[in-house]
């Protein structure tokens, strides 16, 4: 399946962005997405994720800030990101787990937290 992130982009502390990440017509359901990131030097990391049912889990590092949501009518999931830190800055990835395929992971969508 092929995912296409978007959203990123420049925002002073205390703001806010949204995150889109459409995937194509061929996921498969049930299906599990959700979003990674990765700052310059560090490793990539977990931050959160929705079953096709609607179950979140939110990294601790997150959580109350930044909310994900999905359409599954549209294969799309979000993350509302919100009183972002300068910590947050990193690349964001989304990413797709279906049954019987490898993970999938969409391209990097930057964000910067700076004021």
């Amino acid at each position: 399946v092929q995912l296409q992130a978007s959203g990123g982009g420049l925002v002073q502390p205390g703001g806010f962005l949204r995150l889109s990440c459409a995937a194509s017509s061929s996921i498969s359901s049930p299906n599990v997405m959700g979003w990674h990131r990765q700052a310059p030097g560090k490793q990539r990391e977990w931050v959160a994720t929705i079953t096709t049912g609607g179950v979140t889990v939110h990294a601790d590092s997150v959580k109350g800030r930044f909310t994900i949501t999905r359409d599954n009518i549209k294969n799309t999931v979000y993350l509302q990101m919100n009183n972002l830190k300068p910590e947050d800055t990193a690349a964001y990835y989304c990413f797709a787990d279906q049954p019987g395929a490898a993970r999938s992971w969409g391209r990097g969508t930057q964000v910067t937290v700076s004021s």
